[in-house]
């Protein structure tokens, strides 16, 4: 007997992150640990702390998400403007 997933498209999540932001944080947390052991600056843990909090996923989208597309629409991409009178 197999049991499927009710999504097969949807990523492989942990808890509330997807498999890749995991990866990421561990890594992040792992700099962070050997840098605070070296020279004293918790800065790496910080960073790391802020993307483990910012990519929790709620409904397929995150707050990292949001911040990237607002950062798109508002100051990196190029909004088309067109004026007609109207007829």
């Amino acid at each position: 007997m197999y049991i499927y997933p009710s999504n097969l498209k949807a990523r492989a999540s942990l808890f509330l992150w997807t498999l890749r932001d995991v990866a990421i944080s561990v890594v992040l947390v792992l700099l962070g640990i050997l840098t605070l052991t070296q020279t004293g600056s918790p800065v790496i843990l910080a960073v790391a702390a802020a993307y483990a909090f910012l990519s929790i996923r709620f409904d397929e989208s995150s707050i990292l998400d949001f911040i990237t597309r607002a950062w798109r629409f508002i100051v990196s991409r190029q909004q088309l403007y067109k004026w007609r009178w109207p007829a």
